[in-house]
């Protein structure tokens, strides 16, 4: 079913054994079109740290009740590795958390489908979480590097309020995302257009 995705921010996470938090981020990739993680807030369960979730450890989602129901415990993502604030994500972190869960970094959803005209062109942007932080970490020497971040990492976040440009001039910026929520490929871009063409959006 396709959905779009800036209603399931704030989503409650739950787990086997109680709420872990709240989604306030999707992460996705330029090359694939796919979310990758959903970020999440812990709040006071766990000192408000953020954390990432594959999507494929989604077993159901509650749309009237604003809830995702993940096959974890609590205890599971209080061992996991925490996202440092405005600091990007590394493939090493990727990788830690493919093998601390037992994920799939392949997983391609139950019912994947070949996308015709799927994007081939990367967004332009600089690595989640931001470019200003890293600099200073590159000169303390302490942090994630440029080098050691997955460049191919978008955040939802970041990538709304992009422009929008078509072959001969601006037509407007990203409103939204939607995706395929079997698979969590990203479908459409959710362009508002009102400023080039009162009233649209497309």
């Amino acid at each position: 079913m396709l959905q779009v995705i800036s209603p399931l921010k704030g989503f409650t996470i739950k787990a086997a054994d109680g709420e872990i938090g709240t989604a306030v981020d999707f992460l996705f990739d330029d090359t694939s079109w796919k979310v990758r993680w959903l970020v999440i807030d812990s709040g006071t369960w766990s000192t408000g740290r953020k954390v990432l979730i594959h999507p494929s450890a989604i077993s159901r989602q509650d749309l009237e009740q604003h809830e995702f129901v993940v096959v974890l415990t609590k205890a599971q993502v209080e061992g996991s590795s925490e996202l440092i604030e405005d600091q990007p994500v590394s493939r090493q972190m990727e990788n830690q958390l493919y093998t601390y869960y037992g994920w799939d970094p392949l997983w391609e959803g139950p019912n994947l489908a070949t996308i015709p005209g799927a994007m081939a062109s990367p967004l332009m942007a600089p690595p989640y979480l931001g470019l200003s932080s890293i600099d200073e970490a590159e000169a303390r020497g302490d942090g994630v590097t440029l080098r050691e971040a997955d460049p191919h990492l978008r955040s939802f976040v970041e990538v709304t309020g992009y422009r929008v440009h078509a072959l001969d001039g601006e037509i407007g910026h990203i409103d939204d995302l939607m995706i395929d929520d079997a698979d969590w490929t990203v479908r459409y871009l959710i362009v508002d257009t009102r400023n080039w063409w009162f009233g649209s959006m497309c």
